[in-house]
């Protein structure tokens, strides 16, 4: 039985333990967990800080409510890190940070670029900008009614349309994902007012995530009108998150820990 097996199968105890209202063995299965060596994916996947946290709400063990606090508070590390992680994708810190997130944009500009010339049939060779100077200065195909003069904000529509276009979702909405795209760009240029490396984070982010194949519900929502394209243009990573991470952030850093 692999890790993530084991891990289901006690959450699936201790919640029966909680249904029961009977929690003998609980401690025995606590202290199982706490052998264990845990992963942000592993909680995501089996949920099993929400079944500790319910042992730890319902019984009148001492033992088990102390046991229960000591793994989701080791546990709270995992996600804490994990959110450091996405503050730092918009809020870049020197230049070796800035270099190693823009190099991201970079990339996926030459793989877009890349892309269209096969489709075009076209047999030149794509030119390569060193990764750490992200130019942006692959020509774009847009049409002329979207481009707004300036090389760096049509590349940064180009890619944001594609994003929207990921898996093919956007045709269950019929949503216009080259309006779209270019609404979401403006949104984001008119409140920097320039294309410096924060423009170019924020874009970012919002690619990375509309292409998420873990968090397909962000992108549904985008093109269905649920999420404001103004408000998805200014969304901070937590908001931008997965169901399953905001709510196993909730539980984590909400109701949790309790010292």
């Amino acid at each position: 039985m692999g890790r993530d097996e084991t891990l289901v199968h006690i959450a699936k105890q201790l919640d029966k333990m909680v249904s029961r209202r009977n929690m003998d063995g609980a401690l025995a299965l606590l202290q199982e967990l706490q052998g264990m060596k845990m992963s942000l994916k592993l909680l995501q996947a089996t949920r099993i800080g929400m079944s500790v946290n319910l042992i730890r709400k319902h019984s009148t063990d001492e033992e088990i409510i102390a046991l229960a606090k000591i793994l989701i508070k080791k546990w709270k590390k995992l996600l804490a890190s994990e959110i450091s992680v996405d503050h730092k994708e918009e809020k870049p810190s020197g230049k070796e940070g800035e270099r190693d997130r823009s190099s991201a944009v970079v990339l996926e500009t030459r793989k877009l670029s890349k892309e269209k010339c096969k489709e075009r049939g076209s047999g030149s060779k794509v030119k390569m900008d060193p990764p750490s100077s992200p130019t942006f200065s692959s020509p774009t195909i847009l049409p002329p009614f979207l481009s707004t003069g300036e090389n760096i904000r049509d590349k940064c529509i180009e890619l944001l349309i594609a994003a929207l276009k990921t898996d093919d979702d956007y045709k269950d909405y019929g949503a216009n994902c080259d309006k779209m795209g270019a609404e979401i760009e403006d949104s984001i240029h008119q409140e920097f007012q320039k294309t410096d490396m924060k423009y170019k984070n924020r874009v970012r982010s919002r690619i990375s995530n509309l292409k998420d194949p873990k968090n397909p519900n962000l992108r549904k929502n985008v093109l269905s009108g649920a999420i404001d394209l103004l408000h998805f243009a200014r969304m901070s990573a937590e908001e931008m998150a997965s169901d399953e991470l905001k709510e196993l952030r909730q539980v984590i850093t909400k109701e949790a820990i309790r010292e």
